[in-house]
């Protein structure tokens, strides 16, 4: 507790403007202060009928008069100097309580604090923002603190103290915009917000947005939680820290947590400790060696997925407690499985609880809508010139890395982040300093995190999701680029899904929709996705896409999904999309797992995990994917015949892979395919193969190569290339 000397006498003019609820500095009149001789101690308390101070020490008690304001209580003590006391108040309506007096403590935020926070720079603001349990001067209690600068006056409000904006007023800390007070007390597990006063005299109720954890919606009040978690996880952090991810396979399941599976039990959804299980289970045994999880922040709206986030630092408490999922993250970890977020700092929603508006103000976005508001999205745009709102963002990509392990984080609407004319027709947006149309403070925005992040959390995978060409997204801020580890090829994406949906017959029209990926594949370090994003919305899913009969259906799929898995680059995969449900994602329901009713389904999802274990044990399909030595086209010219053939290498020659592709029902007997070397050839992969719902037009024996030249090869073998397949050949080794 403080032990500052002062001259002390009661301004009525303060007292008035506490009862009005205009007063930011309240420790200025409230607690307890000493003039020469004698201390006062003053309580604002509306509602209470008798208000005693008792002296900690003695136990002596003091009764204050509440005579000219009421709610105002205030007691002189002669010749007595400062000292620790409790305050007992009785109620009009015959409740009591009993807490030692908030307004006797220093503020804990300190200059330091407040310098790095106002030049944007003090990247673990969440030590220090929102609501922290701890000890100041011995006495447990919380430590609230929110960032309103154009707020009036900011209260804490809860069930503690019945909502009332009126008796926990906080304190303006000078030169920062931050208000903080120190509530002494147990308080974890407590609900709170904040009541916001603007200058206009305009009073909302926003959640914390340093906020650790929220009510369930609909609910939307902040929690108070202590985030003590016991790691287990560091073997795993040392050799993420170790290694480039760049020569590594990444195999990523892409998921939202609580439409994967639902209990049975009548819960609504799994908790995050009970889906770490069962989920590392599935992804050991399907070979996926990544999770990535649609928003896990706090959001109001079910159907926004989660990208349309009100709790930044909040994991959702749909699954549970934070600790909760550190636990899921740790899980998975012991099992060998790396987890990346989703993160939207490109748009947040105007739920009145939330960041819009926050002091009456724009504070977090631009007052000007041309730059913050979205037009298709109905949300506001984050102001990244503004120091502490950067310094919100960043610190809190740097809080997931920190406080929940995460080994990657994907940045969702890069595009709408880096145009200023996204989304917008002539007249709607304003132009950057040299007249163009990029958004110069969201550029830096980015650049700084992505440096930051790979300073403090080396090994930890920036991801962008970016929709347009913009150049070197994977390069570092040094040579000019983003800083960005990878890229969704968005590109490719297009250009195949635009391809496979195609009846065979016309393929051969759109063949270079295929092959032009190979020439922009090494300007970035990409991931091939077929992503949430593309099944839903009357998109169809990934089977539905594919035409034909019902066989010709999962013919597709099986060399749609051979050929990404193949093809240089990391790769993604939506749940569902693995056992070829038919339905789109719905957010209400689960995947569709009664599919393996059907034999059909149960095949498509064993393909997929033989494609998987294919990729992750073979070095040709990962090692150099981000070199042009790691592929060769053999030939990539037959658009007639819709056909493929290329090679796969890695470090060693040995690894050596050639990959042939049919995009048409057509069987090809005795196809010459040219191969690099000479030797036998066997067939290690065939998306034909009887177990996989094929045919069983397979190359059952190791093929000898002839010499004589094919397709710019000094070598070929005879092969059969079974219709609508993908088949891998690999030399065979003398023993």
């Amino acid at each position: 507790m403080s032990k500052r000397k002062e001259v002390f006498a009661i301004n009525w003019m303060e007292v008035d403007a506490l009862v009005k609820g205009t007063h930011n500095n309240p420790h200025h009149i409230l607690g307890m202060h000493e003039c020469i001789d004698d201390v006062f101690i003053n309580v604002y308390m509306p509602g209470a009928k008798v208000v005693t101070a008792i002296d900690t020490a003695s136990k002596k008690k003091y009764t204050l008069v509440s005579e000219r304001v009421e709610g105002f209580f205030t007691v002189i003590i002669k010749n007595k100097t400062r000292f620790d006391y409790k305050l007992n108040v009785k109620f009009d309506n015959g409740d009591e309580i009993i807490y030692i007096d908030p307004y006797v403590f220093e503020p804990v935020i300190d200059p330091i604090d407040i310098s790095l926070f106002n030049e944007g720079e003090h990247y673990n603001i969440y030590e220090k923002m929102g609501a922290h349990p701890l000890t100041v001067d011995g006495v447990e209690g919380v430590m609230f603190a929110v960032w309103a600068p154009n707020a009036e006056r900011v209260s804490v409000v809860g069930n503690f103290n019945n909502w009332d904006g009126r008796r926990h007023i906080m304190r303006k800390l000078d030169y920062s915009g931050i208000f903080e007070l120190f509530i002494p007390g147990k308080y974890i597990g407590e609900i709170y917000k904040y009541e916001v006063c603007s200058k206009q005299g305009t009073v909302c109720m926003k959640s914390d947005p340093y906020a650790f954890s929220g009510e369930v919606r609909p609910a939307n009040a902040s929690r108070i939680v202590d985030l003590t978690y016991k790691w287990k996880d560091q073997k795993w952090i040392d050799a993420r820290e170790s290694t480039s991810a760049l020569s590594k396979p990444m195999n990523i399941y892409e998921m939202h947590l609580g439409a994967w599976k639902r209990p049975d039990d009548g819960r609504e959804f799994y908790n995050y400790r009970d889906i770490a299980e069962k989920l590392a289970d599935y992804l050991i045994d399907m070979n996926y060696n990544y999770v990535e999880l649609m928003p896990v922040m706090e959001h109001p709206y079910d159907p926004s997925w989660g990208y349309q986030v009100t709790g930044y630092y909040a994991p959702t408490s749909r699954y549970g407690e934070p600790t909760d999922f550190m636990y899921f993250v740790d899980y998975l970890h012991s099992k060998g499985i790396g987890v990346i977020i989703d993160w939207v700092p490109a748009h947040f929603p105007k739920d009145d609880h939330g960041l819009g508006r926050f002091d009456g103000t724009c504070l977090y976005e631009h007052e000007d809508p041309r730059k913050g508001e979205h037009p298709h999205w109905g949300t506001y745009i984050f102001n990244y010139g503004r120091n502490e709102v950067k310094n919100f963002l960043i610190s809190n990509a740097l809080y997931w890395a920190e406080k929940y392990h995460v080994d990657g984080i994907r940045m969702d609407a890069v595009a709408s982040m880096l145009y200023l004319d996204y989304g917008r027709q002539g007249g709607e947006w304003i132009p950057n300093i040299y007249g163009g149309n990029e958004n110069l403070e969201a550029i830096a925005f980015i650049k700084e995190l992505n440096a930051k992040m790979h300073e403090l959390h080396k090994g930890v995978l920036m991801i962008a999701e970016e929709s347009t060409a913009w150049p070197m997204m994977t390069h570092s801020s040094e040579e000019g680029g983003l800083g960005f580890d990878f890229k969704w090829n968005m590109g490719w994406m297009n250009d195949f899904l635009g391809y496979i949906k195609l009846d065979p017959l016309y393929r051969k029209y759109h063949h270079n929709d295929l092959t032009f990926s190979m020439v922009y594949a090494y300007s970035e370090n990409f991931v091939l996705v077929l992503s949430h994003d593309e099944v839903v919305h009357e998109k169809g899913s990934m089977i539905t896409k594919m035409p034909g009969g019902y066989e010709d259906k999962f013919s597709n799929l099986r060399v749609a999904y051979g050929y990404m898995m193949t093809h240089p680059g990391k790769k993604l995969l939506f749940m569902g999309q693995e056992i070829a449900q038919f339905a789109e994602f719905n957010e209400a329901g689960e995947v569709d797992w009664s599919l393996f009713e059907f034999d059909a389904h149960v095949y498509m999802q064993g393909y997929v995990k033989e494609l998987n274990k294919l990729y992750a044990t073979e070095p040709a399909l990962y090692e150099l994917d981000n070199s042009p030595e790691g592929f060769e086209w053999i030939n990539c010219n037959s658009a007639n015949a819709s056909l493929l053939s290329f090679i796969r290498k890695g470090n060693k020659a040995s690894d050596t892979l050639v990959v042939i592709c049919n995009f048409t029902p057509i069987e090809h007997k005795a196809y010459k395919l040219g191969v690099p070397s000479g030797g036998k050839w066997q067939e290690i992969f065939s998306s034909d193969n009887a177990k996989f719902g094929g045919e069983g037009r397979n190359n059952k024996t190791a093929k000898q190569s002839k010499n004589d030249k094919c397709d710019g090869q000094e070598h070929y073998i005879s092969v059969t290339v079974p219709p609508l397949s993908i088949t891998v050949f690999k030399k065979k080794t003398s023993k």
